[in-house]
């Protein structure tokens, strides 16, 4: 993409904006880089436009395109963050600085390294949302153009990418970044399993997309006769989440049913409900298979009706039913809040939601002083499968896969976990260790004057419950 192509899809989501800095970010960054190239052998500066194109995809500010043009004169160039900030000002020098790596001389190992740049990159994103954004497009390119990079160090990235980089895009609502970084991620480090899934996909495809539209055109035929607006998408799933299902499931491809179906976007919360109910009056839905994202949004803020319903020919097709600004949620996450505050003016409470939980966790996070625990809870905190735990008054929790009554007893509260004694799980007393379900109603017994044990520290999974545990032993001189 050239100058002239970026100012103008800029102009298409924020028009009459001067782009004078643009011009001068785009010829700065071209000059600095002038003597690199990447490993394809292409311009290095090819790289810089790529991530600035991804960040206009997104339709993020003027400072965050600039920003994304720049993002690595200060790690690779001559170019310092004063000359930086010199040239383009404070805000655009932040955005550069949050996600410029340290200096790997300064660690005695990779986990180290890896672990505070992390932790460095966390806390800047603390403060500017930008800053995560700008570097999972950068990611992005990265792994787009891997293939060029010795083996070794493909499945490096690659690995840190769906271990990191994809759950974190999926955290923040991300859905069609982290689709495509899992699925670059996925053609790294399982070569012949995606090589065999991307074949049967293609050969499969053209059936399945008939069958589909077949199923659209009925569909609308039968929401014609209403008055709500609505409009039909049609959905695939990436190949990775195809291939986690069939692994999870123990099945192959042709008996995963749900690998294509539709969207119904419509414009108010009562007519998600509404279409739902013609939905499953013209079609028969499929039992246990309707799941209520709207009363209960996951964790990043998603939120949809989905339902599984049969058509005309045996064929399983899911259905999800969102509002418009659910839909611009889904696809762009906190891009799409960052957005509205810009265009607005005004605080976003869905962003704001969402930047608390993240200092929050962050807090958390930094006090976790081994790299490898650090980044083992942060492995942790990101997983992309999650449980719906009930508090005994059905309030609903929601918890990583994996975590115990003493991760749920700390995200009650606090005062909770740190007096826990014991655990009830669906009326019965389970051990500390115990996994929870999704379903499960869990009641957390305490005594007044009852403090955290040591070998706690081993049964928790959430960096909150590990970072108050750790924060009180350290008080009481148990642990350094």
């Amino acid at each position: 993409m050239n100058l002239e192509a970026m100012v103008e899809k800029i102009g298409v989501y924020q028009p009459n904006t001067p782009t004078d800095l643009l011009e001068k970010a785009y010829n700065f960054s071209k000059d600095a880089h002038s003597d690199q190239a990447r490993a394809s052998g292409e311009r290095y500066f090819v790289h810089c436009v790529a991530v600035a194109e991804t960040l206009i995809d997104l339709r993020l500010d003027l400072p965050t395109v600039c920003a994304g043009l720049l993002h690595d004169v200060v790690e690779d160039t001559k170019v310092s963050s004063q000359d930086l900030k010199r040239e383009f000002g404070e805000e655009i020098a932040l955005l550069v600085e949050g996600v410029t790596k340290l200096e790997t001389l300064r660690f005695n190992s990779r986990d180290e390294a890896q672990a505070e740049n992390w932790r460095k990159m966390l806390l800047a994103t603390a403060q500017d949302i930008r800053i995560i954004i700008i570097k999972l497009a950068d990611r992005l390119h990265n792994m787009r153009t891997i293939h060029f990079l010795p083996c070794d160090r493909q499945e490096r990235i690659a690995y840190e990418t769906s271990s990191l980089y994809a759950p974190l895009a999926h955290r923040l609502g991300m859905f069609q970044l982290k689709s495509e970084l899992e699925d670059l991620a996925f053609m790294v480090l399982h070569p012949k399993e995606f090589a065999e899934l991307d074949a049967e996909i293609k050969a499969m495809t053209a059936s399945r997309e008939t069958s589909l539209a077949r199923f659209k055109a009925v569909l609308e035929s039968k929401l014609q006769a209403t008055t709500i607006p609505h409009r039909i998408l049609a959905r695939s799933k990436s190949l990775w989440s195809i291939y986690q299902k069939m692994q999870r499931q123990e099945k192959n491809f042709r008996e995963i049913q749900d690998a294509m179906g539709v969207r119904i976007i419509t414009d108010s919360l009562a007519n998600t409900y509404a279409l739902l109910g013609l939905v499953h009056t013209e079609f028969k839905p499929v039992p246990g298979s309707f799941t209520d994202y709207i009363s209960v949004p996951k964790m990043n803020l998603y939120q949809s009706l989905h339902t599984t319903v049969m058509g005309a020919q045996g064929e399983l097709i899911e259905i999800q039913i969102r509002t418009e600004e659910m839909h611009r949620t889904a696809e762009y996450g906190i891009a799409a809040h960052w957005r509205y505050k810009m265009q607005e003016g005004s605080i976003d409470l869905h962003l704001e939601e969402k930047l608390n939980w993240l200092r929050q966790w962050i807090e958390w996070l930094q006090d976790l002083k081994s790299p490898r625990e650090f980044l083992e809870s942060l492995k942790t905190d990101l997983e992309l499968h999650q449980v719906f735990i009930f508090t005994p008054k059905g309030e609903v929790k929601v918890l990583p896969a994996g975590a115990t009554p003493l991760d749920f007893a700390f995200a009650v509260h606090s005062e909770i976990g740190m007096a826990c004694i014991g655990a009830k799980v669906n009326n019965k007393m389970v051990k500390f260790d115990y996994v929870l379900k999704s379903g499960d109603t869990c009641e957390i017994v305490t005594r007044k004057g009852s403090t955290p044990k040591e070998n706690w520290l081993t049964v928790v999974k959430t960096a909150r419950a590990r970072s108050k545990i750790r924060q009180f032993l350290r008080e009481k001189g148990i642990v350094a």
